[in-house]
């Protein structure tokens, strides 16, 4: 079973992209995020033609997150995190696939730092470590997947010393991350290269991606009972590259079955 994330950072312009990825690669799981789209104009007949089942939770303009299936169709178990600081903005939607729970997530970005916008961050952080700890309470096999706006290290960002003051690279925000994954959850990508330079964001600016000065903000983390079948992961590095895409490129994992 192949779960995937990825940031597609508006998922009506940058749909052809997105469908070629999805024909090449064929993942069976994909969480999508920043799709830019109210729920109205979410795609979903594009991706059922190219064999994928969807789930969506949209707004205008902003954040946006969905779930898609080439098994079964996603059996929606959570629209938004309890205790959602702003349940206006679109950022959390979990759903059951083929025996796993699959939590699809966009943490806010956070800058400036300090100000209202961090402090949101920091909130939202709360919630979500909060709803995790329930998750890995169940005992269930969670993945809980997605754009988090966190570079849990400093071996995941290029020239960190320039990163300090960004809320991206806050101590407090690692701290939270740090919180989070202490409840039991692995690091999928890290787990597996535990050495490697690995990157799955990088900025528009200031040839970023051709001098491959990024970020690793997108996370696959797996509960207790689902790490023992974790058995690669890996970021498709090469869509980034391509015309007119996402700022990031896909992240997967590869499971055993059950």
């Amino acid at each position: 079973m192949r779960i995937a994330s990825y940031n597609v950072n508006g998922i009506n312009g940058r749909l052809p992209v997105l469908l070629d990825w999805l024909a090449e690669c064929r993942p069976d799981v994909v969480c999508l995020q920043e799709l830019k789209a109210p729920e109205a104009r979410f795609p979903r007949l594009a991706l059922e033609e190219a064999g994928y089942h969807a789930i969506w939770h949209g707004q205008p303009s902003w954040n946006g997150v969905a779930i898609l299936s080439r098994r079964d169709l996603p059996v929606e178990t959570r629209r938004g995190l309890p205790d959602d600081p702003d349940p206006t903005q679109s950022r959390y939607v979990e759903a059951a696939v083929d025996g796993v729970l699959i939590g699809c997530l966009y943490l806010p970005n956070g800058n400036p730092r300090p100000g209202a916008k961090f402090d949101y961050k920091m909130r939202w952080f709360d919630a979500l470590i909060a709803h995790a700890q329930t998750l890995v309470d169940t005992g269930l096999p969670v993945v809980l997947a997605g754009d988090y706006n966190v570079m849990p290290t400093p071996r995941d960002v290029y020239k960190p010393e320039r990163w300090q003051d960004d809320a991206l690279f806050a101590p407090e925000v690692c701290a939270a991350f740090a919180r989070l994954v202490a409840q039991g959850w692995t690091d999928a990508l890290r787990t597996v290269h535990p050495d490697a330079t690995l990157y799955t964001f990088w900025d528009y600016l200031r040839n970023a991606y051709g001098r491959d000065a990024g970020l690793r903000i997108d996370h696959l983390l797996l509960s207790p009972s689902l790490a023992p079948r974790l058995r690669d992961a890996g970021v498709d590095r090469a869509v980034r590259g391509r015309d007119k895409s996402s700022d990031h490129a896909p992240v997967w994992i590869t499971l055993a079955n059950e």
